[in-house]
């Protein structure tokens, strides 16, 4: 190692030794009180003496949670006139001069009003984190990225806000809040979670009790994953014993299919603790001053999705689709190719059966798995 990368890797040591400790309440839904919780959390810090302030607390008019507010140090919100309208936002640049010890910030995958330094609000927080600042937050499962797909197929509702998982992964604590569906339904009955007008809206909706299931297993598993992946990372020392998995990715310029591919290969990257590759073969009909912008726009979408869920994009021209799939796996040592179901009326080498069915003997010599995702 040179002395450059000497001095640099001794600055990055400093750096993670300096950054804030950031805490995590995950919620399968809204109304299961994540907000509580982290409200009764900092009244105890500040009883113990510790400088704990809200950097910004959603009550959405919940009485139980707005009566917690009562005697704790708030930071004041920003107020920003958007479109004619004032919007209050959290004050990013008065948390980081203040700079408590330890700041509450709600609604991770909130997104910020266009003009705001940072597009998201978890991107807040992790300016927040690098200036040595603890934060503590809350998200609920739907927003979590790679759960996207998952989370529309159990209520039909596409969720936009959403939060890549490498944030969850910078966490030093995940923390579940759970109810049985049973409680959850009471507390919205007895309008605790929404307005009166709302319930039987919700009812009949998110708050089904088959959804409330589903997520609330999502969440479980979730929390439970996260907490195996700290156990991998700190505690294994014997590195011989784990098989190293490596997934990729085959994408394309269509629109939704490769997102689907993404996100559930970045799935099966964190459960093997490991991460991913997303490989786009550019054909010569897909050269910059061919490829139709709409395509052009959706492949820039696939890239920036797959980069914020940890893997690495690889982009390569090549008229031969199969065999750079082929020579990207070997060059990677890649054990898992993940990928759409073959279309006769794209890409022509998978029209013909013969190419489709090398493709597959070669994999299988290279002793590599072929995952054919819906």
């Amino acid at each position: 190692m040179s002395d450059e990368n000497n001095v640099q890797h001794f600055l990055d040591l400093i750096k993670r030794s300096r950054r804030g400790k950031f805490k995590i309440y995950i919620g399968m839904i809204a109304g299961v009180g994540k907000t509580y919780r982290m409200l009764l959390e900092a009244h105890d810090l500040l009883k113990s003496g510790v400088d704990v302030q809200i950097g910004y607390i959603e009550s959405h008019g919940r009485a139980e949670t707005e009566a917690l507010i009562e005697g704790l140090p708030v930071i004041p919100r920003k107020k920003v006139f958007y479109k004619g309208k004032e919007i209050e936002e959290m004050d990013l640049q008065s948390i980081l001069l203040i700079h408590p010890e330890i700041v509450i910030v709600d609604e991770l995958a909130h997104t910020n009003v266009e003009g705001s330094v940072n597009e998201k609000r978890w991107q807040d927080v992790i300016s927040l984190l690098d200036a040595g600042i603890n934060v503590i937050s809350a998200v609920n499962i739907q927003h979590i990225e790679s759960l996207n797909e998952e989370i529309q197929d159990i209520s039909g509702i596409e969720v936009k806000e959403r939060i890549p998982d490498s944030v969850l992964e910078q966490a030093d604590e995940v923390v579940n809040i759970d109810l049985t569906a049973e409680e959850l339904v009471t507390r919205l009955k007895a309008g605790k979670i929404y307005r009166p007008d709302k319930i039987q809206i919700a009812l009949n909706n998110f708050f089904k009790t088959e959804n409330i299931l589903q997520l609330r297993e999502l969440a479980l598993k979730e929390v439970a994953l996260r907490v195996e992946k700290q156990v991998e990372n700190e505690f294994i020392q014997d590195f011989s014993r784990i098989r190293h998995e490596r997934f990729m990715a085959c994408i394309s310029a269509n629109e939704k299919t490769p997102r689907k591919i993404i996100r559930k290969t970045a799935r099966l990257a964190t459960h093997y603790n490991t991460k991913f590759v997303a490989l786009y073969v550019q054909t010569p009909k897909e050269a910059p001053d061919r490829i139709p912008l709409a395509n052009q726009r959706h492949l820039l979408n696939h890239f920036k999705m797959a980069t914020e869920l940890g893997g690495e994009v690889v982009q390569i021209q090549s008229s031969d689709i199969i065999g750079t799939i082929i020579k990207v796996c070997k060059e990677r040592q890649i054990t898992t190719v993940c990928m759409g179901s073959p279309s006769f009326n794209i890409p022509r080498v998978f029209f013909s059966v013969t190419r489709y069915k090398k493709f597959i003997d070669s994999l299988s010599k290279a002793n590599i798995d072929l995952i054919i995702l819906s």
